[in-house]
């Protein structure tokens, strides 16, 4: 008996289930009779006016302006550069810039020296992961930085830096052996 009556209960519960599911179903579906409302409703819609638009935001008028300066003088022309004429140590514009040159100074780095006879040559790694050949004479940095000195345990060397006011300063500096 319980058998049957577990199954009484499931059968019952499916049945109310059944029934419900068609009534939802039922609310879904048209009859032809409901066109007409529908239509009507549509029609209404339709014939109702539209609501205003907002108007459209006022434009500023602004203010014209006639640029006027063909007559000023021209701050970029070469009559106003400072080429030369002054006193004091200048960067060589005619020399060809040397391959350590395009690095700055701090990212170059000596790692030895070489002696030939009397002469001592430093040896200086570059951000390019190449070894360059420094002696007395050579440029290394960005600022004209000529070779003064070479050491066992550093390069000497000063660079031309702007004074702020149109000429040049020598600066010292040096490049020292890394401690690996």
């Amino acid at each position: 008996m319980t058998i049957r009556s577990k199954h009484a209960g499931r059968v019952a519960l499916l049945a109310l289930a059944i029934v419900a599911t068609s009534g939802c179903v039922r609310g879904l579906t048209s009859t032809p009779g409901d066109a007409p409302n529908l239509e009507e409703w549509v029609a209404n819609v339709k014939a109702r006016p539209a609501p205003p638009l907002a108007p459209l935001p006022v434009m500023q008028q602004f203010e014209t302006f006639e640029y006027a300066a063909q007559d000023i003088r021209d701050p970029f022309s070469a009559v106003f550069r400072d080429d030369g004429g002054g006193s004091g140590p200048r960067p060589d514009s005619n020399r060809r810039k040397q391959t350590l040159e395009q690095f700055p100074l701090d990212s170059l780095d000596m790692v030895g020296t070489l002696h030939t006879g009397a002469n001592m040559v430093a040896l200086v790694l570059a951000p390019d992961k190449v070894t360059y050949r420094v002696a007395p004479g050579s440029y290394l940095g960005q600022n004209d930085g000529r070779v003064t000195g070479v050491r066992e345990d550093r390069i000497d060397l000063v660079e031309l830096v702007p004074d702020g006011a149109g000429g040049w300063l020598e600066r010292p500096a040096s490049v020292a052996l890394e401690d690996n």
